[in-house]
């Protein structure tokens, strides 16, 4: 007779998450979730060379923790960053100000760890990167959310909000903010409206923290400095990442702080350091391919985005609404008013159609519904449009949209 396995549930701490599924790894056969990039713009042949080199100079160096930078990460990559943030989004700091972490998740974990406690309350925009509202939801904390237009967080409702704050003696443990190609609108926040929150802040001595993940992913190149780069009050925390630029497999993010609040950071960071050896390739690749690279990988997903936007044109017509943002992997769309994407998502997940639901990435309340957040950067392009019209198919048989009889072409 086998015996029963051993119950651990009864063990585990009050206010765990749900469990997560376990899963094999595969793909649906149309996946338009998760911060996933083109296979084909992986440069595999360059990190190939990167690596060979690099571990024939600096192998041995993988004996010892955290080789040449301390737990902070890899000097030369950090390096390559204080000149990459200076060239692209204006921002002066120094390698020391500079962390690096498995993810930009661990960053964000790491702030989190740092300023928030049960019961507090944080300033959101209310479209926003689901790994983060989760969290929020973990740590027991207060959101509230500040709409978005076309150029980025609203300031105005973003004023009301601390004032409301202050009328009630709340003082927001910080201000979180995705202002260069925001998760999932797209939106780029413009310099005015950066200064008017640095700004806000200030008055309210409230705290930034900048995640600028996608930042790297603009169609044109052309971006406003960062948040980091115009606050001389030195409030800003700032989060980036290789993940979306090169390849999210590799697992490297990093985190820009003034020297005072990296320590306490530091002292947060318990892993004894990330994986070196993705720092040690990232830094050889990223000296002398990286600004090309990006340039060749946003002309790809450009194309892509193209490919996805015409496609919804064609399948949902006038039905399926959206801006085309100006850089990033995401489409933000906006369906009719009797569509649940909550309920679409179940039903397209059974015919091989994965989409995220707009009620994970805002905190819109039922207008929420109405969304869903589409990543156009994995699929190719004949993968993309089939899979738009499959999820246009799932959607008339569910909820009635698109209307058979709709014009669906946007240019007519």
């Amino acid at each position: 007779m086998t015996n029963p396995p051993f119950d651990f549930s009864t063990f585990y701490n009050d206010g765990l998450p749900a469990p997560a599924a376990l899963t094999d790894g595969s793909f649906p056969k149309f996946n338009f979730v998760g911060g996933h990039n083109a296979p084909d713009q992986v440069p595999v042949e360059a990190l190939l060379a990167a690596a060979n080199k690099v571990i024939k100079r600096e192998g041995k160096n993988l004996a010892t923790y955290s080789p040449h930078g301390g737990p902070q990460g890899y000097l030369p990559l950090r390096e390559f960053l204080t000149q990459k943030l200076k060239a692209t989004a204006g921002m002066d700091c120094d390698a020391s100000e500079i962390l690096l972490t498995s993810g930009s998740l661990q960053g964000i974990d790491l702030v989190n760890a740092a300023l928030l406690s049960p019961g507090d309350t944080v300033i959101i925009e209310e479209a926003n990167y689901g790994g983060c509202l989760s969290r929020f939801n973990q740590a027991r904390v207060n959101t509230i959310g500040i709409p978005l237009d076309k150029d980025g967080m609203r300031i105005d409702k973003l004023e009301a909000a601390l004032k409301g704050c202050a009328q009630k003696g709340i003082r927001p443990k910080y201000i979180y903010t995705i202002p260069t190609v925001q998760n999932p609108t797209g939106s780029i926040m413009t310099r005015a409206r950066r200064e008017q929150l640095i700004d806000l802040a200030t008055e309210h001595s409230v705290p930034i923290f900048e995640d600028e993940c996608y930042a790297d992913l603009i169609w044109d190149g052309q971006r406003p400095p960062a948040i980091y780069a115009l606050d001389q009050t030195r409030r800003t925390i700032h989060i980036g990442s290789f993940s979306k630029s090169v390849a999210p497999a590799l697992r490297v993010g990093y985190l820009v702080a003034p020297p005072a609040v990296m320590s306490q950071l530091l002292a947060l960071k318990t892993d004894a350091g990330s994986g070196a050896l993705e720092q040690m390739v990232l830094a050889e690749f990223c000296r002398d391919h990286f600004h090309d690279h990006v340039i060749a990988l946003n002309t790809a997903l450009k194309r892509r985005l193209d490919a996805l936007t015409a496609a919804l044109s064609e399948h949902f017509g006038t039905a399926a609404e959206f801006d085309v943002p100006p850089g990033g992997i995401f489409l933000w769309v906006k369906l009719p008013k009797e569509v649940d994407t909550s309920k679409l998502a179940q039903a397209a997940l059974a015919d091989g159609v994965a989409i995220n639901p707009g009620a994970e990435w805002s905190i819109a309340g039922e207008d929420a519904k109405r969304y869903m957040r589409l990543c156009f950067a994995n699929p190719d392009e004949n993968t993309l449009r089939a899979g738009v019209a499959a999820l246009a198919e799932i959607c008339h048989r569910a909820f009635g949209v698109p209307e058979r009889s709709a014009n669906r072409d946007r240019s007519k």
